[in-house]
């Protein structure tokens, strides 16, 4: 089951109208860009452990996992993002052959790959306080 699409509220949101979409769509770049800050700071806890952890298998991946992190999400989801709003301002501007079902069907979009990739995010990060507990 989807749970992008079965949460009551989910479903309220994506019935709304276009400016609560709009409004969600900048929290979730306000979300990205914390997460930014979150990266920055994990990235600089592992790297004062980096001269004396060089073969560790573990702090390899997490590095790793950090630059994967920094790749797919800080380009792809936040371009998709700010794509996104660009269709609304197509929308509201009244270009021809496209409707807020499109931009509705594109949010949901959205919405499944944001819970994914903060259900990820959160999977990272307690690996790397669990790591870091351990230092």
């Amino acid at each position: 089951m989807n749970t992008a699409t079965s949460n009551p509220k989910t479903q309220y949101l994506l019935g709304a109208g276009l400016d609560v979409l709009h409004f969600e769509s900048r929290e979730w770049l306000d979300t990205i860009d914390f997460w930014k800050d979150e990266i920055r700071f994990f990235n600089d806890l592992l790297k004062k452990k980096e001269a004396s952890e060089k073969n560790n298998s573990e702090y390899e991946s997490m590095l790793k996992n950090l630059d994967k992190i920094h790749t797919d999400l800080f380009n792809d989801l936040r371009e998709s993002i700010v794509e996104h709003e660009q269709l609304l301002s197509k929308i509201e501007l009244g270009e021809k052959g496209l409707s807020d079902n499109d931009y509705r069907e594109k949010h949901r979009h959205l919405l499944s790959r944001m819970n994914t990739f903060t259900n990820d995010f959160k999977s990272f990060k307690r690996i790397v306080f669990d790591y870091a507990k351990g230092l």
